[in-house]
């Protein structure tokens, strides 16, 4: 039986430790994530998780595979990303190096030549390949000299694996449809080495949108869709705020009253970015903020007055929002 969410509650604190260049942090987990995640686990849909940056939609694969024990693997989607990324890549600077360097060998054979330039030589595993068939893409990896993904301690292939498809909505639009293509098919074709199919189980795929395109209709049709989004009074939003802040802080670093001073500045900021048509600042901000205060100041007292100068750093990320310079 697949494992779940389902033991945890709302509002459950999850570490997260430092993986794979990822810092150490914190994700307080909501009831909709649980349910959707559950959803996306039992059925095999993947998530398409939506929001503001900075609500923790990225952070959600990493705490689901915290939680559930599995592998995460992650890829950053960019405007340059193809289909084929998320499946293989092929490193073409080293087999244009590797042409130059048996060519300047002295009568090569015809044998040798095939056998250095052959492209499974050149093809890394990408992430669908390591959540398809993790066993394969190892083999693929040590060929190639890629050093796999990290794995939780005590884990196995039967325990399966997150994957993290972050910001696909940067990508072409066949992008997503590729994706769920693979998916769909549960195998992929690799030039030049084999057939990937589906031997690990059913990977859990999280994929993240902070809504700069429109995707396909067809995609959407075949996703769970979860919707993230900070409160929207000023009351539930400073409650929510110094909440994710406790989480994160304990009460030895950070006081009450500056957790509650942070989230009640974010929130007007809020107001004020929303009424002039602009990018709001959010959680993350929140916790930069205070991390940046607690890192340098220890009393309630200092970290007060330091929070109020570093504010407008963290919050007031457009010229609109600064004030006036005073006239001489």
């Amino acid at each position: 039986m697949l494992k779940t969410l389902a033991h945890l509650t709302a509002e459950t604190a999850i570490d997260l430790p430092e993986q794979d260049g990822l810092p150490k942090s914190v994700h307080v987990i909501d009831g909709d994530s649980i349910l959707a995640v559950n959803a996306a686990i039992v059925t095999g849909r993947p998530l398409l998780v939506r929001g503001e940056p900075g609500t923790g939609k990225s952070q959600l694969a990493r705490a689901a595979a915290q939680t559930l024990g599995r592998a995460f693997v992650q890829h950053a989607v960019d405007s340059r990303t193809e289909t084929r990324d998320l499946l293989w890549t092929q490193d073409s600077v080293a087999r244009l190096a590797e042409a130059q360097l048996v060519g300047s060998l002295p009568s090569p054979t015809q044998e040798s030549v095939e056998r250095c330039m052959a492209v499974e030589n050149f093809i890394h595993p990408g992430p669908l390949w390591w959540a398809f068939d993790w066993q394969s893409a190892c083999e693929q990896a040590k060929r190639v000299r890629q050093s796999p993904p990290a794995t939780p301690k005590d884990w196995t292939i039967e325990l399966g694996v997150v994957v993290l498809i972050d910001e696909i909505d940067k990508a072409d639009l066949a992008v997503p449809n590729g994706l769920l293509d693979a998916l769909g098919h549960g195998r992929f074709e690799v030039p030049g080495c084999a057939t990937v199919t589906m031997r690990t189980p059913r990977p859990l795929v999280l994929i993240t949108t902070n809504e700069e395109r429109a995707l396909p209709d067809a995609f959407l049709r075949r996703c769970f869709v979860l919707h993230l989004k900070l409160p929207s009074t000023h009351d539930a939003l400073v409650a929510a705020l110094t909440g994710r802040g406790r989480a994160h802080f304990p009460r030895a670093v950070c006081s009450d009253a500056v957790l509650s001073r942070a989230a009640a500045q974010l929130a007007s900021d809020r107001k004020e970015a929303t009424a002039l048509g602009l990018a709001p600042p959010g959680l993350a901000e929140y916790i930069d903020l205070l991390r940046a205060v607690s890192e340098q100041q220890k009393t309630e007292a200092k970290q007060l007055e330091l929070l109020s100068q570093l504010a407008k750093f963290a919050f007031k990320k457009h010229p609109e929002m600064m004030e006036q310079p005073m006239e001489r």
